[in-house]
């Protein structure tokens, strides 16, 4: 797992509507998880969702990350949330009651400290099922607007599980967290995500790093708000899940990574 470049690199047909997924349901640590992934393959992937839980297109992206060219992973995403993520229709807010339902939401389920207090949990669990015996040789951690706060933390000085990260469209994006992270990083941002912000993070890394702005996007593209049947957002859906993938497929260095 290491870089992205410009080299060309393909990723499985994105499915508009309709998709099937490929994986399966298991319960690890307590949880609910979403796998996906060669049963062989002797690296994993923790996928954090965005705040909308299991959608089709977070579901899609974890399959497409389970078949990178160049290599297999295990990807793993839990339902943190255990059955209670946000409403769609809340986001974006346009009425008091939805500000207050993801105002609650924020403060009772999407909870950084009380998500990053499991994931050692899981990682063990998980490492339990690979064929190998001894765990994966290698785990990434990709995260999705909320999830990209949690990836972010997850990178940081205190970390022992993951030797590479992503953020796509990250939501509460904060530089004094990019100044702990310790292994090489990228962060796909939307065009609803303060560029200021974006470049200060990037400014605060010490460790390799690829950061884009898909500009013509909106916060939520490579998950739940992708709206696949819309060919802009199609093309740089896949974009995105094929920077991803060659992060983690060892391409050689682009921009920095």
């Amino acid at each position: 797992m290491s870089s992205i470049s410009q080299a060309c690199c393909s990723i499985p047909p994105v499915v508009s509507k309709g998709y099937e997924p490929k994986g399966e349901y298991t319960t690890l640590n307590g949880l609910k998880t979403y796998v996906t992934g060669p049963e062989s393959a002797t690296e994993a992937i923790l996928l954090i969702y965005d705040i909308f839980g299991f959608f089709p297109q977070t579901i899609q992206g974890a399959d497409i990350l389970a078949t990178s060219p160049r290599r297999k992973y295990r990807v793993f995403m839990p339902d943190f949330f255990e059955g209670k993520s946000a409403d769609i229709s809340w986001y974006p807010p346009t009425t008091e009651e939805q500000t207050q339902n993801l105002t609650t939401f924020f403060s009772t389920q999407a909870v950084p400290p009380k998500t990053l207090a499991r994931i050692p949990g899981i990682v063990n669990e998980a490492n339990k099922t690979a064929t190998s015996g001894t765990g994966y040789a290698k785990w990434a951690i990709v995260g999705h607007c909320w999830g990209g706060k949690i990836a972010s933390l997850s990178a940081g000085k205190d970390n022992a599980i993951f030797q590479a990260a992503v953020q796509c469209h990250p939501a509460m994006v904060d530089p004094a967290d990019a100044a702990e992270v310790t292994v090489p990083m990228a962060l796909l941002a939307s065009g609803d995500e303060p560029a200021e912000d974006v470049a200060a993070y990037q400014a605060n890394l010490k460790v390799p790093n690829h950061v884009e702005t898909f500009a013509s996007q909106i916060h939520g593209w490579m998950a739940a708000r992708s709206n696949l049947e819309d060919g802009e957002v199609r093309k740089e859906y896949e974009r995105g899940y094929k920077d991803s993938a060659e992060l983690f497929g060892g391409a050689p260095v682009k921009a920095g990574v």
